[in-house]
């Protein structure tokens, strides 16, 4: 039972390769975003608490000069207060951000200045003192983790130098003043550190998540594409080749009726071309409508075929493709029968269980040798094997000097 015919699929892309840019940004950086927005509330929660606490302590501060006590307190409680907005709205974080990172820099180089002639001693923190983590905080959200390390050190150094330049160099004055500052640089560092790792654990699994996505497509892609080649492949093969090799064949009136019935088949199926690629529904059918399907196919226009059919009664539905591959492979096996070994001894047997489904198409034609067939033949490489390779199915084909058997089989998932 050989089997003639040839058919050359078309390049089939089901699945786009490509995603949209706007799309694929966002679903790779989720969680970068997330973490970020996390962050933001964060700083906004514990600026706001230290700006609150600074502010309280700045109204009635007397360390700094008359004509210096308002500038100070709008140019830092201004960008503090529209940093805190903003990381709350998520709307100009960076730069709100980096404004306030700066405005509280220029505040303690301008300290000095501000507290000529102050004779506070050092173990009275003045209230800039509170706004140094926060000033850290804002540099972690405007600027790159080299600029953010820089700031961690620049701002504890540059409060020692500006209070120390007021309180003076007295031990007891170094010691506190340092004190202060080394918590401030401790705990910036934390800051910084905390931020960089919560960071990169986000750029990991979101590029996890990207890998991830872009091998599942690729495997989709690949998937779609050879289940397509395969349903088309068939289509030509059944439909179109196999009824104009049947019509130029046929010598008897068994074989003019297949080949009327063959071409009858195309027809519809052309017509229904892009359902019929997916090889139909899948609706479930019963295991007894499946029989009838399959002796149906087994007789059309070949005249009467012995087909014997056991169902259990447990034996349930069936996916409608899985049905339909079956229906189709029992087709394209019987029509072999008839082309290449005259139809002799030709019989089917469809048994149904609870667990599995099995049709068995047998002959006692002359066989024929598998390594033989091309390529480029696809009667039983495409049309019966791959078919039911497609929804789940095996389907394997016995040939000798005794006849050919095809045997299509079907196990539900365990």
């Amino acid at each position: 039972m050989t089997t003639p015919g040839h058919a050359e699929s078309p390049p089939v892309a089901a699945i786009p390769r490509r995603v949209p840019a706007e799309l694929s940004t966002a679903t790779e950086r989720f969680t970068q975003r997330r973490v970020e927005r996390i962050l933001s509330l964060v700083v906004a929660l514990g600026s706001g608490v230290l700006g609150a606490q600074s502010f309280l302590n700045a109204l009635g501060s007397t360390q700094e000069t008359l004509h210096w006590h308002a500038p100070l307190l709008i140019g830092v409680f201004v960008p503090l207060g529209l940093m805190v907005i903003a990381l709350a709205s998520g709307v100009l974080v960076r730069l709100a951000s980096g404004v306030c990172a700066v405005a509280i820099a220029a505040a303690l180089l301008s300290w000095p200045a501000a507290t000529s002639g102050s004779t506070s001693p050092a173990t009275s923190d003045p209230w800039i003192w509170y706004l140094l983590n926060v000033a850290t905080a804002a540099a972690a959200m405007a600027f790159p983790l080299a600029v953010q390390i820089g700031w961690v050190v620049f701002i504890p150094v540059l409060y020692t130098a500006s209070r120390l330049w007021q309180v003076g160099l007295d031990r007891a004055s170094v010691v506190e003043v340092v004190l202060d500052s080394s918590f401030a640089l401790i705990l910036g560092g934390v800051i910084v550190a905390l931020g960089w790792i919560l960071r990169s654990v986000a750029v990991g699994i979101d590029d996890a998540r990207r890998d991830a996505v872009r091998s599942y497509a690729a495997a989709a892609e690949a998937d779609a594409a050879e289940a397509e080649r395969v349903a088309v492949a068939a289509l030509m093969h059944d439909s179109v080749l196999a009824a104009l090799i049947a019509a130029e064949r046929a010598e008897t009136p068994r074989e003019d009726a297949l080949a009327v019935a063959m071409a009858r088949e195309a027809l519809t199926r052309l017509a229904n071309a892009e359902l019929d690629a997916g090889e139909g529904s899948d609706e479930s059918v019963a295991a007894t409508a499946l029989a009838r399907a399959v002796e149906n196919a087994a007789a059309t226009g070949a005249g009467r075929v012995p087909v014997t059919v056991a169902v259990e009664a447990d034996a349930g539905e069936i996916p409608g493709r899985v049905a339909r591959a079956i229906v189709l492979a029992t087709t394209q096996a019987v029509a072999n029968a008839i082309q290449h070994a005259g139809g002799r001894g030709l019989a089917v047997d469809v048994r149904a269980g609870r667990r599995a489904v099995a049709v068995r198409i047998a002959d006692r034609g002359a066989g024929f040798e598998p390594a033989a067939v091309g390529a480029d033949r696809l009667g039983i490489r495409g049309s019966i094997v791959a078919r039911m390779a497609a929804v789940g199915g095996r389907a394997r084909v016995a040939t000798g000097r005794q006849g050919t058997t095809v045997i299509l089989e079907w196990e539900r998932p365990r």
